[in-house]
This record gives C-alpha cells, structure tokens and sequence, in this order.
C-alpha cells in the first residue's frame, strides 16, 4: 500500500540531477519507497518537517553537497539535529573532505556518495531487503 510505504528525500539544485536519480531509485527499490524531491536545502527542510507532521515515515535523506545556500553538509547536520534518527547519504561530484568529516562526525552521515554513482552505491547505503515494514 503507498500509503505504508516510506520515503526517501532528494535533495540537489540540479533538476536533470533530480529527475533521474529518482527515476532511478525508483527502479532500483521497485516502487518500496516513495521518492520525493526538492530542488534546494530550505524546500527539503520543509519537506522532511510536513511529511514528520503527517505522520509519514522518512527511510533516508539524500543530498547534495555543492548548492547555493546552504550547502549540503550543512542541511545534513540540521537533518540531523531535529531527526537524528534518519539515514543520511551525501551525494557529490566536489565535496570538500573537511566538510564530508564533519557531516559524519556531527550528522552520523551515513555514506558520501560520488557522482555518477552506480546502482551498487545505493544497494550499500540502503540495502534494498532492509528497513521496511
């Protein structure tokens, strides 16, 4: 039932970007999850807070690191200083070492994935068998 199903949040400035890692997770999870995206940091904030609000579980939270605004490290550790119970992966063709360190010290970041990222990627930061009920 869709209803049941959790969501995975996209986060990128990059639209293209956007439309076909869902399409792709999409594929890959075979509909599991419900994708959603948001096309910088703010809209994914107050994506994540509606859906927490209407009760709607939250399996993973994908971002960007390079967008204007706010950065990608940055959205992560605010992820994760109200819902610190969600996975978070960074999804990046330039992310700053110093920055990755920090999101996985005070973000719990789950993995830092590159651009072009692969299938097998995603499989390791969210197993496809795993995490719903």
């Amino acid at each position: 039932m869709a209803l049941n199903k959790p969501y995975i949040i996209c986060v990128d400035d990059d639209r293209t970007i956007l439309m076909s890692l869902r399409a792709q997770l999409r594929h890959w999870y075979r509909e599991k999850y419900i994708i959603e995206i948001a096309e910088s940091a703010e809209e994914g904030l107050e994506l994540i807070e509606e859906l927490i609000e209407d009760g709607k579980r939250i399996r993973a939270v994908i971002s960007d690191w390079l967008m204007p605004g706010m950065k990608g490290d940055e959205f992560l550790i605010r992820v994760h200083q109200h819902f610190p119970e969600l996975t978070k992966i960074m999804l990046t063709g330039h992310a700053d070492p110093d920055a990755i360190r920090r999101t996985e010290q005070e973000a719990h970041l789950t993995c830092c994935i590159n651009k072009p990222w692969t299938q097998e990627d995603f499989y390791e930061a969210l197993p496809p068998d795993e995490g719903c009920a």
